[in-house]
C-alpha cells in the first residue's frame, strides 16, 4: 500500500532519528578515540549532567545566563528596531548608518569581547558583546521591511496629506512585521552563542561560561559537554517557545 501524495513522515519522528544518528556517531567517535578526557561518551556526559542539574550552583549560573541572554535580546529589539525603522524610512540615515554597520558586522566575536573586558565589569561583558553582535541584524531586517512598504500606497497617503505618525502605524510598521519577527528569532539564538562566549571569557561568578572554563582547566572534559548542554537546551527552548508564541499570536513570518 503506497503512501499518500506529499505525505511527510512526523516532525518528532524526524527530530527523534536525527538525534538518535548523533549520538550514534558520538558514541562510536568516543569508542574510537578511547580517552574519556578527550571525547566522552554520551552516557557519560548525561550522568555529570544529571548529577550538575541537581546542584545550586548549576541552577543559579542557568538562571544568571537566561537573565544576560533575554536581556542582550530585549536591547538588541528595542536599538536594532528603532534604527532599523528609521533606516528604512530614510534613504539618508541608512547611508549614514550603513558604515558602522558593515564594521559591526566584520568584527569578530572576540574583538567585541576582548574590548568589553576592557570597558566592562564582567557581568557586562556577555550582555553588551551580545547586543553588539545581534544588533545588526535586526537592524537589517527592519530596515528590510520598513523600505518594502507598498510605493503606491505610501504615494496615496502622501497626496492625502497623512501624518507621519499615521503612515508610520497604518503602513511602514505593518510591513515591517514579518521582517521584525525573523529578524527576532535570528538575534535570539545569536544572543545565548555570543552571552556563553562571552562568559566564557569574562567569568562572572554565576554563568554557565564559568562552569565550562572551570571544568576545562580541570581537564573534566565530560562537566564541560555537560554544561555546554545546558546551554544548547537553553537556546533550543527559548527558540521552541519563540515558535510556539508565533503560531499563538499568528505573527506572520518573511
Amino acid at each position: 500500500m503506497g503512501s499518500k501524495p506529499g505525505w511527510r513522515p512526523p516532525r518528532a519522528a524526524d527530530l527523534a532519528l536525527s538525534t538518535a544518528l548523533l549520538i550514534a556517531l558520538w558514541k562510536l567517535g568516543a569508542l574510537a578515540v578511547g580517552i574519556e578526557m578527550i571525547l566522552p561518551p554520551p552516557e557519560r556526559v548525561v550522568s555529570v549532567f544529571a548529577t550538575l542539574v541537581g546542584t545550586p550552583r548549576f541552577l543559579q549560573a542557568l538562571g544568571a545566563t537566561a537573565l544576560r541572554g533575554l536581556a542582550a535580546f530585549c536591547l538588541s529589539m528595542l536599538f536594532g528596531g528603532i534604527v532599523g525603522f528609521f533606516m528604512g524610512s530614510s534613504v539618508r540615515f541608512k547611508t549614514l548608518m550603513s558604515p558602522a554597520l558593515t564594521v559591526i558586522r566584520a568584527t569578530p566575536v572576540l574583538a567585541i569581547i576582548l574590548l568589553a573586558l576592557v570597558w566592562f565589569p564582567s557581568g557586562v561583558v556577555p550582555v553588551f558583546s551580545a547586543l553588539v553582535m545581534a544588533f545588526p541584524v535586526v537592524a537589517s531586517d527592519v530596515a528590510a521591511g520598513v523600505a518594502s512598504a507598498d510605493p503606491k500606497l505610501l504615494e496615496m497617503a502622501r497626496l492625502f496629506g497623512l501624518s507621519r505618525k499615521s503612515v508610520a502605524f497604518e503602513l511602514r510598521i505593518p510591513a515591517a512585521l514579518p521582517h521584525l519577527v525573523a529578524g527576532a528569532k535570528n538575534a535570539l539564538g545569536l544572543s545565548w552563542k555570543v552571552v556563553v562566549a562571552g562568559e566564557v571569557l569574562s567569568q562572572p561568578s554565576l554563568a554557565l561560561g564559568t562552569g565550562m572554563q572551570n571544568a576545562r582547566i580541570m581537564l573534566e572534559t565530560a562537566e564541560v559537554f555537560a554544561w555546554a548542554a545546558a546551554g544548547v537546551l537553553l537556546c533550543a527552548l527559548s527558540d521552541a517557545l519563540f515558535d510556539r508564541l508565533a503560531r499563538k499570536f499568528s505573527w506572520p513570518t518573511a
